[in-house]
C-alpha cells in the first residue's frame, strides 16, 4: 500500500526508517545504510517525512525536500513522549512517525545553507574563546603557585606573561617561566584566530540587510546581530514576541496546580547560544546605565532602583527579544521609546 507518513531516525551510518500508510499501518520498518537513504527516497511517492531536529537534519530535510517530500523537523524533547519502552533505532523511527502526524507538534524550519555556513563561524569563534579563557585561567593557576597574583582581564595576563617571559619575575623558576611562555604564545595564536574569524562575520553582517537592522537594537551588536539572523528561519511563525522570547528560554518556568500560579526561574529552553548573547548584551547595557544613565533607555534605572541587577538583565533580554522579533517580521529599525510611552 502506499507511503503517507515516514519517520526517518539519523545517524551517523546506519539510518532507521518507519513508514505508515493511510490507514496507519505499519509497510515499511527497515534500516538503511547513508549511501541507501537517498536511493530509497527517490523511488518513493512525495509522502511527508519527519527527523528529529540535530545537526544533520536541516541537510538531510534539503536533500529529501529536493526529491518531492514534505520534510519537517521536530525537537527531539517533543518527540520524546512518544517512545514507547526502551530506546532503539526502530522505536525511535517509531516514534519520530507518530509524533509528526500530531496537529499540535511544533517544527523547526529548515536553515539554509547560507545560514549555516554563518552559524559555523559563531560555533568555531565561541570554541576559540572557550580555549581563550582555558589558557588564560591557567595561567592564572600556575603563577598564584609562586605568589603572583594576576588582574582579570585578557590584556592584563598577556602582560604579566610577557614579563615572566622577560625574566621580570625572579620568583618564577626558568622551567615555570617556559611553561607560561608557551601558554601566552598558544593565546596569541588564537588572538589572530579569532580576528580572522571576526572578519569574516563582519563581512556576512554588512552583505545581511536583517542583520544591519537587528545591529540597532541597543545591547546588540554585530555578534548578536548575526547570530539571530544566521539562527531565526521564519520569524513569523511566532504569534508574538513574547512567544519568541520563552522559545529562547528567557521567561519564568511555571508551577502551577490548583488554580496557584507559581513562576520560577526562567524555563532556559530553547538555543542557549542566542540567549547568552543576549544576557551579555544587555550585562553591558546594565553597566552603562550605573555610570550614564542617560545614555540607555530611562525604563533600565528605574527597574535598577527596583529590582537586582541580574533579574533586570534578564527582563532586558527579554524586551530586545521581542523588539528583534518585531524588527524580524515587521521591518524597519529600532526606534527608541518616547517619553509619554516611557
Amino acid at each position: 500500500m502506499e507511503i503517507s507518513t515516514i519517520g526517518l531516525d539519523l545517524a551517523k551510518s546506519i539510518f532507521q526508517v518507519h513508514a505508515i500508510n493511510a490507514a496507519g499501518e505499519v509497510t515499511v520498518r527497515k534500516a538503511l545504510r547513508r549511501s541507501q537513504v537517498l536511493p530509497f527516497f527517490t523511488k518513493l511517492p512525495p509522502c511527508l517525512v519527519g527527523i528529529e531536529a540535530c545537526g544533520t537534519s536541516h541537510h538531510w530535510a534539503r536533500e529529501l525536500t529536493r526529491l518531492g517530500h514534505e520534510v519537517r523537523l521536530m525537537p527531539p524533547a517533543y518527540v520524546k513522549p512518544y517512545l514507547k519502552r526502551g530506546k532503539t533505532d526502530a522505536n525511535d523511527a517509531e516514534a519520530i512517525c507518530e509524533a509528526v502526524a500530531r496537529p499540535t507538534m511544533r517544527f523547526v524550519p529548515v536553515k539554509s545553507l547560507e545560514q549555516q555556513a554563518a552559524l559555523a563561524l559563531h560555533r568555531t569563534r565561541d570554541l576559540l574563546v572557550k580555549q581563550r579563557t582555558q589558557l588564560v585561567n591557567m595561567i592564572r593557576g600556575l603563577l598564584a603557585e609562586f605568589g603572583i597574583e594576576m588582574a582579570r582581564g585578557l590584556h592584563h595576563a598577556l602582560e604579566l606573561a610577557r614579563r615572566v617571559a622577560d625574566g621580570r619575575a625572579p620568583d618564577v623558576p626558568e622551567l615555570a617561566q617556559r611553561v607560561v611562555t608557551g601558554l601566552a604564545h598558544q593565546i596569541g595564536s588564537l588572538q589572530a584566530q579569532l580576528a580572522i574569524l571576526e572578519k569574516e562575520l563582519l563581512a556576512w553582517h554588512r552583505s545581511n540587510e536583517l542583520s544591519q537592522r537587528l545591529a540597532t537594537i541597543p545591547g546588540v551588536g554585530i555578534v548578536s546581530a548575526t547570530a539571530l539572523a544566521a539562527s531565526v528561519t521564519e520569524p513569523e511563525r511566532f504569534r508574538s514576541g513574547r512567544q519568541f522570547a520563552a522559545s529562547l528560554g528567557l521567561t519564568p518556568l511555571q508551577h502551577s496546580s490548583g488554580g496557584k500560579e507559581r513562576m520560577g526561574r526562567i524555563s532556559r529552553m530553547g538555543d542557549r547560544y542566542l540567549r547568552r548573547l543576549l544576557v551579555i548584551g544587555m550585562t553591558s547595557l546594565i553597566r552603562r546605565a550605573r555610570t550614564a544613565p542617560a545614555s540607555v533607555d530611562p525604563r533600565i534605572p528605574a527597574m535598577l532602583q527596583r529590582r537586582p541587577a541580574r533579574i533586570v538583565t534578564v527582563a532586558a533580554a527579554n524586551r530586545t527579544a521581542r523588539v528583534a522579533w518585531a524588527i524580524m517580521t515587521r521591518g524597519g529599525t529600532y526606534r527608541k521609546p518616547t517619553m509619554a510611552a516611557v
